[in-house]
């Protein structure tokens, strides 16, 4: 009867919002394609279940070296670990006080007393052993379930932090992708203006070379050299980008910039996966670390109401000791000493401090639901804003593509039209700048394919509940194999 007698509100995870999809319009079946690196059309499966290694889906070995060394040695990973130990262990302390609280006591004494001490004389002393020993037991009924609503209350945040983690793993393999992917982007950008710049100076060179003959003016040559110095004024912050991204990278890896071993992924190696998975709108809020997180912190401030509310009750308590004092035997009959007693405690007045204790829990529990309630509906926004990500950056490296290959053939053309005298050099000039614009942004829409790749499989919740190394009661382990792509959700993706 005890056991089933808790006041208080019982927690029901809310229920995920009743819709259909994550955004208004209709979802093309499948994205735009182009001639590139990362430029494959991409479709969505609804209901696809999301691997736990989803970072292998672009079939780079770097890439996923990357996500285990920063799983392995970032310290986030081991503060959110030691937070859900300290979690957990709190909560196993407080289960202690659901049980009887037995303590035992064992003394000897040797003492030596005199007669003189009661004014007999002549005095005659004597001297004897005093044993004591006893056990006692004390129990405060859990009459009102306060108790169990603090331990509730416990595993709840432990619960909480169990999603923290999760959370911190996913955001760091998430990082490091999208670190990665904007490092080998930089580089390809670099890579693009050097040759520009390379062209650009030996296309400086003839016209050098034909001004000094007399075959074109002064003003030709300082419009060369003013395109070729814009051109080189662009590969600084490049390299001050790609300097401050590799320091980037390393902290997620955990390792000091000096530490750089100069490894790194490069785009032409990362394969942009096909089938993308989208989970149901239902199963989001399962899936979510987030989600979850604010779910356990709401099921905590719902067990707080319950034990405000207990402790507004009467407390009763029992207790009792068995035990012997004796100077010669223990235990024998007549040394035998007991007690029992029963206690009964209840605030008569104290000024409304638990009464508005339990309003304040009351009002803790109205605004962590509604901070729950904001979670979802940025998740939703998450999801919607990657699939329109995903969709329109596929149609922006198509028209990317097709603006590099009209530059290319327009500053082919005009250099030709030059040397016949058709068009001025300043054709030239504003197909170079043009040519290098359009080179330089179509990697960075090849880039922003894979990054914006990535933000949906966070966006979905990364897979956690797939992986596949450790056990429930486990914390989760730094270096397992999955990292490398190896649970089965992974491989049957990539087949």
């Amino acid at each position: 009867m005890l056991a089933s007698c808790a006041v208080g509100p019982d927690f029901v995870s809310p229920a995920g919002p009743a819709v259909d999809g994550y955004t208004r319009e209709q979802r093309p079946s499948a994205t735009t394609s182009a001639p590139v690196t990362g430029g494959n059309s991409q479709g969505f499966e609804t209901g696809r279940d999301i691997p736990g290694a989803w970072w292998a889906l672009f079939r780079s070995r770097q890439l996923n070296a990357f996500v285990e060394e920063a799983i392995r040695n970032h310290p986030d990973v081991q503060a959110a670990q030691f937070a859900l130990r300290y979690a957990r262990e709190n909560t196993l302390a407080q289960q202690g006080s659901l049980f009887p609280q037995v303590s035992g006591s064992a003394s000897a004494e040797r003492d030596r007393t005199s007669t003189s001490q009661s004014g007999v004389w002549p005095a005659q002393g004597s001297t004897y052993t005093l044993y004591n020993a006893s056990v006692s037991v004390s129990y405060a009924l859990d009459i009102w379930g306060g108790t169990r609503r603090q331990v509730e209350a416990l595993q709840a945040q432990a619960d909480y932090q169990g999603f923290k983690l999760e959370a911190t793993y996913l955001a760091l393999t998430a990082n490091v992708v999208t670190a990665a992917i904007t490092d080998a982007s930089l580089r390809d950008q670099i890579l693009a203006t050097e040759e520009i710049i390379k062209a650009e100076s030996d296309q400086l060179a003839r016209i050098q070379r034909q001004f000094e003959i007399g075959a074109i003016s002064k003003s030709d040559l300082l419009s060369q050299e003013a395109t070729l110095a814009q051109a080189r004024a662009t590969l600084a912050p490049l390299q001050k980008q790609l300097a401050q991204q590799r320091n980037q990278l390393m902290a997620y890896l955990g390792r000091l910039p000096s530490q750089d071993r100069g490894e790194h992924v490069r785009l032409a190696d990362l394969r942009l996966p096909g089938r993308l998975p989208l989970s149901l709108p239902s199963t989001l809020v399962r899936q979510r670390p987030d989600i979850r997180q604010a779910e356990a912190t709401l099921h905590q401030a719902t067990a707080t109401v319950g034990v405000g509310i207990a402790n507004l009750l009467p407390q009763l308590t029992l207790s009792g000791s068995y035990g012997a004092t004796s100077p010669e035997r223990l235990f024998s009959p007549e040394t035998i000493v007991w007690s029992a007693a029963s206690s009964v405690s209840q605030k008569i007045f104290d000024g409304g401090t638990l009464y508005h204790t339990k309003e304040a829990d009351v009002a803790a529990f109205e605004k962590d639901l509604a901070l729950y309630k904001s979670t979802v509906v940025t998740a939703f926004q998450n999801v919607a804003d990657s699939l329109r990500a995903i969709q329109y950056d596929a149609a922006t490296l198509k028209a990317q593509t097709a603006a590099e290959k009209v530059t290319a053939d327009s500053l082919a053309m005009a250099v030709e039209q030059f040397k016949t005298g058709a068009v001025p050099y300043a054709n030239i000039i504003n197909a170079q700048q043009s040519y290098l614009n359009a080179r330089v942004s179509r990697v960075k829409a090849q880039a922003t394919r894979f990054t914006d790749t990535a933000a949906l499989f966070q966006a979905l919740g990364g897979g956690w509940w797939n992986r596949v190394d450790e056990t429930p009661d486990a914390l989760p382990r730094a270096n397992a194999g999955y990292f490398a792509g190896t649970d089965k959700k992974t491989e049957d993706a990539l087949r």
